[in-house]
């Protein structure tokens, strides 16, 4: 039980870095950037491969100044499925989206009195869903601004269009060449080039990607030959008008020159390549893509020979994962397709990712547990892809397969705070496995653990019990099945007043110890860390203490760390409300600390909270308030079932009048506003710092990111100086032009980040 605290996520205004030059487009740049002032919603439409997505992430890093409350990019080349459009925004917004209310009301729950510009890249494959979630965001969030980039317009009413057309001759030239000096140290256009590199830029139409594609060639051939390969290839396609092709044809055609230059290997890898969703390592291109012609062992030589021709990219940090744009894949799957191939290279791919689930349930008590949870997180595009293949192939066995994987990611979907893209992934297993099976038994299982999460008591309880008749039946595979599924029951009927609570708490023993007695690791943690927070609820806080220590000893010695800090989070919260004011702090920090690893977002709200309460026992009532500002926020999004636990809402309500009472009404909510909208990496540091302002925290490199005027942007110190001198906002709305409400905004930061109570007290000279 607990609340979204969304770890490890980039924070609202980091847009990706630029690894290449950004050339020309001064116009399309101004025209974005004004019509961001006149509609919220601005779409840049234009083919692919002709940059729509670098002109946006370039115009959104132009005018981030306008949202105080960040800019968020939303990559949605990867989703395939329009069902989980809200979950993976909720994702981005580091939104973790647990609770029993659905991902879209919760996103504009959270967006509702911020102001912050979000960037949907890549919408055409889902150009409905986008619409609509478009549409719902504007009408119920007044402060969102939305930058989309499409192959077509969204149709939302109030919608921009902006076309990006290909690159002026100029700027294509441009391009170019600083391509080709990337690609061939020393590359010098001369005199007599000129003539040959307008050819080529035209014969490309200006397509920046056509344009980086034809740059790589140049290691291989010089530039009056490619001109002239490209020019002869180009007119076979056209009977020789050097107009017929339109732009789209355009980017194929280059794209296609690209691949008959490539290797038969190249040719082969590329198509195979295209299977995968989202990035991925040489070892699982190796499993997935090895067969026939390309062997395991014969991967990696062509797989650096497409890298050398720009036709797979590295990302990540350490540049250990690999991707095709998207255009590059679309191409690549259809060459997969007439080569016929296609159906066993998804095998392998779905294998894969099966593989990868048995691993995570295999290892997830083992030391390795936070390396399977960033493999999981790195491929859950494929992971989706996986998914949607099993439940729609139609190879017998498959949907099946696919529930198990779904239902064994269950600690991905709770540390991911993605309970619901989990329910809806085993939901439509279900649907396509109605007969009993192991598979059946654990998803019926899992929703009812999420069902708990969620407060969802009556789901809960019904799949908890499905659950238990179908390991009745099925037997094999499922012998840990039915003793954690009647524990939950019992601890439920409790709860829901089927039975007593003697009654109930008689009925988890018995299975806690039947688990107890067969070392299963996965029930033992679950009645262990969720049971003791029922005995809590039903006044059995001895108990419910003694359980807690018994599980921590079973789990200490795995070096697991998800269930242990669920299990070290409770004890620090019933040990609080027993009465222990010396250890239960040290127990909430820790907790908080392990689950950061990961990034577990169920336990850290209930961290939090109870740290505000250790804060104002202290007497640091400006830590408690936006500790439990984060904490009640949390709340507030996610319906957390807070409500189970009657003492801890006395608590609650206890503390948060003790602080309103010792800071004043409005410093209260200054300050509890703040805590709302730290993200999850920064209530980690400011806890880790034990800080009484979130503002001068150890950064996560080991240095120290300061409050005070160092903090500020470059238009927020604008606005302090102003401030200082005694404008009012009006007046400094007109004097920067931008609009009041701009201005309000920037105040209200200014004031958070100095850490000061009103506009007089903003210091002269914010600049030094």
């Amino acid at each position: 039980m607990g609340f979204g605290f969304g770890f490890g996520q980039r924070r609202g205004g980091h847009l990706p870095v630029e690894l290449t030059s950004f050339v020309g487009r001064a116009e399309e740049l101004a025209l974005a950037r004004g019509a961001l002032e006149r509609a919220r919603l601005v779409t840049l439409v234009g083919p692919g491969g002709v940059g729509k997505s670098r002109t946006a992430l370039r115009v959104a890093a132009g005018v981030g100044e306008r949202f105080p409350d960040g800019v968020w990019l939303a990559e949605l080349s990867e989703l395939r499925d329009p069902e989980l459009l809200p979950a993976t925004l909720a994702a981005v917004l580091e939104l973790p989206e647990q609770s029993g209310m659905k991902p879209l009301d919760a996103v504009v729950a959270h967006l509702q009195g911020r102001r912050l510009l979000i960037v949907l890249d890549t919408c055409e494959h889902l150009v409905d869903g986008c619409a609509m979630l478009s549409d719902i965001l504007l009408r119920e969030a007044e402060g969102v601004s939305i930058l989309a980039t499409s192959r077509q317009p969204l149709d939302v009413p109030g919608e921009h269009c902006l076309q990006i057309a290909p690159l002026a001759r100029d700027d294509a030239l441009e391009l170019f060449v600083q391509r080709a000096r990337a690609v061939v140290p020393g590359f010098a256009v001369a005199d007599g080039d000129q003539g040959q590199l307008r050819a080529l830029v035209d014969r490309l139409d200006g397509i920046p990607l056509a344009l980086e594609l034809a740059a790589v060639r140049l290691r291989a051939v010089p530039l009056a030959e490619l001109v002239a390969r490209l020019d002869r290839r180009f007119e076979v396609l056209t009977g020789g008008r050097r107009t017929a092709l339109t732009r789209h044809q355009t980017l194929r055609t280059a794209i296609g020159w690209s691949h008959e230059l490539c290797t038969p290997e190249e040719r082969s890898l590329w198509a195979r390549l295209s299977v995968f969703a989202g990035s991925f390592e040489l070892a699982a291109a190796e499993r997935v893509c090895a067969g026939g012609e390309l062997q395991a062992g014969g991967v990696l030589e062509p797989l650096i020979g497409l890298f050398d021709k720009s036709v797979v990219q590295r990302v990540g940090q350490d540049g250990g994962r690999y991707r095709l744009l998207d255009t590059i894949r679309e191409y690549g799957a259809d060459r997969l397709e007439e080569s016929g191939g296609g159906a066993a290279v998804r095998e392998r791919h779905f294998a894969y990712l099966r593989d990868l689930g048995v691993r995570f349930e295999e290892g997830f008590f083992t030391p390795r547990q936070t390396e399977l949870h960033h493999e999981a997180r790195a491929g859950i595009a494929d992971l989706r892809a996986a998914l949607e293949y099993a439940y729609e192939s139609g190879v017998p066995g498959r949907a099946e397969e696919g529930l198990r994987l779904a239902a064994r990611l269950w600690p991905h979907w709770r540390a991911r705070g993605a309970l619901s893209e989990g329910r809806y992934w085993i939901e439509k297993g279900l649907e396509r496995v109605p007969g009993d099976c192991p598979a059946r038994a654990w998803g019926l299982l899992v929703t009812g653990m999420f069902g708990v999460w969620n407060a969802d008591l009556a789901l809960a309880l019904e799949r908890t019990r499905q659950a238990e008749e179908v390991a009745a039946r099925v037997g094999r595979e499922t012998e840990t099945v039915g003793p954690i599924a009647r524990g939950y029951i019992g601890g439920l009927r409790a709860l829901c007043g089927e039975v007593s609570f003697e009654e109930g708490l008689a009925m988890v023993e018995v299975e806690r110890q039947l688990l107890l007695a067969c070392d299963d690791l996965l029930g033992i943690a679950l009645h262990h860390y969720e049971g003791a927070l029922v005995r809590a609820v039903l006044g059995d806080v001895p108990g419910a203490l003694e359980l807690c220590e018994v599980g921590l000893a079973r789990l200490e010695e795995t070096g697991e760390r998800q269930m242990h800090a669920s299990t070290l989070g409770a004890y620090g919260l019933i040990s609080w409300l027993a009465g222990d004011r010396t250890e239960s702090p040290a127990r909430l920090r820790q907790a908080l600390e392990e689950v950061a690893g990961i990034g577990e977002v169920l336990v850290a709200g209930l961290c939090c909270l109870g740290l505000s309460w250790s804060a104002a026992y202290e007497k640091r009532y400006v830590r408690a308030a936006w500790l439990l500002g984060y904490a009640e926020n949390a709340q507030r999004l996610h319906s957390a079932p807070i409500g189970l636990l009657p003492s801890v809402l006395r608590e609650q309500e206890s503390v948060r009048k003790e602080i309103r009472v010792a800071l004043g009404g409005p410093q209260f909510e200054r300050w509890r506003v703040v805590g709302a909208r730290l993200s999850g990496p920064e209530v980690l540091e400011a806890v880790r710092g034990d800080v009484d302002t979130p503002g001068a925290v150890p950064g996560p490199r080991g240095g120290v990111r300061r409050g005070g005027a160092d903090a500020l942007t470059r238009r927020e110190r604008e606005v302090a100086a102003l401030v200082a001198q005694g404008l009012s906002n009006r007046e400094i709305a007109e004097r920067l032009v931008i609009s009041k409400r701009t201005a309000d905004a920037h105040v209200e930061h200014i004031l958070a980040k100095l850490g000061v109570g009103s506009r007089g007290e903003i210091p002269a000279g914010p600049d030094a």
